[in-house]
This record gives structure tokens, sequence and C-alpha cells, in this order.
């Protein structure tokens, strides 16, 4: 059987994204590499287009839809962050978009993705199923769904993450022995992971979570997909999912990958971390891996560590409660 997603479909997804997503660095701190106790390596990703690594996927997947196909628009599920990447795409492309949002979402997110020219509905987190809505509005309209990370064309642009990593790795004559990426239904860290493959196939994959929402350690651990018990509780809401995606574990099974978990508040000193010593605005679930990484979660033994900020999009008062945490 034929792999959902293989290494050309990344290959392609990087010549469509090419002129329109950021090349984003990779970075080296001396003030991280001394309170890590390692070389470390930071891919920004809260630098990309809409301030994270979704508008690669959503952008990527979107140039799939045929032509003829296009006028009926998008539909999305998000708490912000796919949200603003598939309404960005969606406009540079002319087509409609839908997204379904949870109330709760930052307030941040919910105003930007409605300035980006979408549609937003919102739902109540725990209470309603928003893929049910979301399937009621494809329906009505025969708009395309555009799943935030179990679907092929959103796997392979975020596997192009992996891709720039790899190269620039080489480029500053380095090479990583493990890779830490934040991790929710595993679109980004699954497509890094595939891209590595080749690259780097000695280099090792984590995957970083907070506490509670931990599905791909505990599965990984297991063997097979299990839950999160809640929907919703962690100041990390960009990483919060039911379970890990299909796609995305099947990847990180065969990849052997480990999953490191984080509390809300190691998340939120690494906020602080990011702004204060990196100069680099960082979001809760953006920030876990650098969580991971500054909290000794990684084997002593990996003495380079690349690790990718995936996301930037922070409400003030959250910045601000991170601060104060800090402080």
């Amino acid at each position: 059987m034929a792999e959902a997603v293989t290494r050309q479909d990344i290959l392609n997804a990087r010549e469509r994204l090419r002129g329109m997503a950021v090349r984003t660095p990779l970075l080296s701190f001396p003030v991280l590499d001394e309170a890590s106790g390692r070389r470390v390596l930071v891919k920004p990703e809260c630098l990309q287009r809409t301030g994270s690594f979704k508008f690669r996927g959503a952008f990527n997947r979107l140039s799939m839809i045929p032509a003829d196909r296009r006028a009926a628009g998008v539909v999305a599920c998000s708490s912000g962050n796919h949200a603003q990447g598939v309404a960005e795409a969606a406009r540079l492309l002319g087509m409609p978009a839908t997204i379904v949002m949870p109330e709760d979402a930052p307030a941040i997110k919910l105003a930007r993705t409605r300035r980006l020219g979408a549609e937003v509905v919102t739902y109540r987190r725990g209470e309603e199923d928003r893929e049910a809505i979301a399937a009621d509005l494809c329906r009505a309209s025969g708009a395309t769904f555009v799943h935030p990370f179990n679907d092929p064309g959103v796997i392979a642009g975020q596997g192009t993450v992996g891709l720039e990593m790899a190269e620039q790795a080489r480029e500053l004559g380095v090479e990583p022995d493990a890779i830490v990426s934040c991790t929710g239904g595993g679109g980004l860290t699954g497509g890094i992971a595939l891209a590595l493959e080749d690259d780097l196939p000695a280099c090792r994959v984590f995957t970083a979570e907070p506490e509670g929402f931990d599905d791909y350690a505990r599965s990984l651990a297991a063997g097979r997909r299990l839950e999160n018990a809640r929907t919703g509780g962690s100041v990390c809401d960009a990483i919060l999912t039911e379970r890990p995606g299909e796609t995305g574990f099947a990847i990180l099974s065969r990849r052997r990958a480990s999953g490191l978990v984080v509390s809300d508040r190691e998340a939120l000193a690494a906020v602080a971390f990011a702004f204060s010593e990196l100069k680099l605005v960082v979001e809760p679930g953006g920030a876990v891996a650098l969580a991971a990484v500054l909290g000794g979660k990684v084997p002593a033994a990996c003495s380079c560590v690349a690790l990718v900020l995936s996301g930037g999009n922070v409400d003030p008062q959250m910045m601000m409660r991170a601060l104060a945490l800090a402080l």
C-alpha cells in the first residue's frame, strides 16, 4: 500500500510555496546553548507568513484544488493558526473560506482570521462537534474541507520545514542528532520526520506537548493512537487535539519518535525566555519544544538539538502572564 505522503510530495510542495512562504532562518543563540548545556538550533516559524508554520500546509493544499472547484471555497476547523493560514492562502488564490473556530480562541486569532477575509463560525469547545459543523457547511456549499493535520497536502507543506532545516544545518556545518517539534495532531512533526528520513536519517525525532494533552507521547509509547481525556484547559491552545492524526502517527511510529511533555508553567517560562533572551515573540503552544529543551527533557546524549518555534500569535494578556511569571 502506497504511503499517504511521500518525500516527492514535500519536494513538490516546496515548488508551490516558492516565493509565497518565508524561508525562515535556522538560528543559534549562545545564551540558549548555555542555558540548555548543548548546541541548539532554532527554526522560528513564528516569523512565517500569518505567524505560524500553518501557512505552508494551507497554501500547498489549496493550490492542489482543481480550478473548477475553487469557486465553492474551503472550510477548515482551527483554534487559530490553521485558520489564519487557510484564510491567507484562500485570499491569495481568490477563494472564499469559512473557518470553524472555538468561541474561546485567543481574540487576536479570531480577529486576524476575519481580517484576512474568512467567515468565522464559532462553536463551544467540549460541547459541540466542530467537524460535524464543518461537514454541514461543506454539504451546503460544495466547499472542500481542509483538515488541519490529517491531510496529505497539508502534511507535505509542513514537511518543507524539515527540508529547510536540513539544508540550513549543512550550511552551518553542523548535523543535529535530535529534532524537537511542537505537536498537536502531528502534521508538522510528521512532515518534518518524513523530510529528514533521507536528509538526516540518524536524527532522533521528539514530539513536544503540554501535560494533560500528551496523546502523542502516550500513543508512541503504547504503539497505538490514544485519546486525551479533555479538549481544553491548557494555555497551549494551538496544539490541543483529541488524538494523534492517523497519517502523522504512522510516520512518527515508523521513525521511532519519542514524546516529551511540559507543564503550562514551563511553556510560559519558555515564552518569556524567547521574548527576553532570543528577542522572539512566541505563543505557549509554539514554545513547548523550547520548553522541553530548557527543561532538560531531551536525552543528554543528544549534543546538537534543532527545535521549531511553531507559532507567535499570542494575545498581549498571555504574554504579560508569561513575563510576570518569569519575574
